[in-house]
């Protein structure tokens, strides 16, 4: 067992580092506001700190799951930074979705300073956190991801490296690349079978068990039919993703046109008010062109 912080108790990373304690690892938290820090401790045991560097002084790995770039090197440098209180040899593994630039940043910085660093972003939502059962896909040396994949395992259905650093990014950027096609392609089907009259509930029953089953087939039509989506992964997170995938396009020379529509369509639910809800309220949207 190792002697663990972890940063950022989201609604991700509150039931991550709840599984790391249960797994019997020795975890300090830190979170912006204190509360939620103390709110865990009591639930979980272990202990809180008021800086990341604080949490970080001592531990064998720390591992991360904030907002954004910003976030990210704020809770990595500095003099409250988790890299300030980290000693040579310890390890750093980010699960925040990321530029794949600012990973490779962070890795130089830590490498300067003896440390290891492992991006490891993770697909599976909130559902996936609180069930242990993630999919972590990551980058980084492969000595330092063998060193951290028996740690991730506790909230991990897969984890695997794809590459040096910045490749767990990049993997992370193809998912949500995959899911926005795939939101928009059920809720157009949703829309469709409303507007020929048929049962959206029972076309899914039947459609779900051939080629067009998905994830988001099976664990959103419901929720989209019944107009709730106030859960999930919020359309302001996702509209950040896809940006970060829009902006490493241009940077590679891939073509995005359908993640470049989606992404327009995900600003019309924000202007909608629904920059809280779940991704799955491009089906809000096309009901309110009616």
């Amino acid at each position: 067992m190792a002697k663990l912080a972890f940063l950022g108790l989201g609604v991700m990373g509150y039931p991550m580092a709840g599984h790391l304690a249960a797994a019997g690892h020795d975890v300090t938290v830190y979170n912006r506001t204190a509360s939620k820090s103390e709110a865990w401790v009591e639930q979980h045991g272990g202990a809180s700190a008021a800086t990341p560097a604080a949490a970080a002084t001592g531990a064998d790995m720390v591992m991360a799951c904030v907002g954004n770039d910003d976030d990210l090197r704020g809770v990595c440098l500095g003099a409250d930074g988790a890299f300030a209180g980290m000693a040579s040899g310890a390890l750093f593994v980010d699960h925040t979705t990321v530029s794949a630039a600012v990973t490779r940043e962070l890795f130089a910085a830590a490498a300067g300073k003896g440390i290891g660093f492992v991006d490891a972003p993770v697909s599976g939502g909130q559902a996936g956190a609180e069930n242990g059962a993630l999919s972590v896909m990551c980058g980084g040396n492969q000595a330092e991801y063998d060193r951290a994949e028996p740690v991730i395992d506790a909230y991990a259905k897969l984890c695997r490296r794809l590459g040096d650093s910045g490749a767990g990014q990049l993997t992370k950027m193809s998912n949500q690349i995959a899911i926005a096609g795939l939101v928009q392609g059920l809720s157009e089907a949703l829309h469709f079978a409303d507007k020929a009259g048929l049962d959206g509930k029972a076309v899914v029953e039947v459609i779900s068990q051939g080629a067009a089953g998905s994830w988001q087939m099976s664990n959103r039509y419901e929720t989209m039919l019944d107009d709730h989506f106030e859960h999930g992964f919020a359309v302001d997170w996702m509209r950040k993703d896809l940006g970060i995938c829009l902006d490493t396009a241009d940077e590679n020379g891939a073509s995005l046109p359908v993640t470049a529509l989606v992404d327009q369509f995900y600003k019309d639910v924000q202007k909608m008010g629904g920059g809280r809800w779940d991704t799955s309220a491009l089906f809000k949207r096309l009901k309110a062109l009616d």
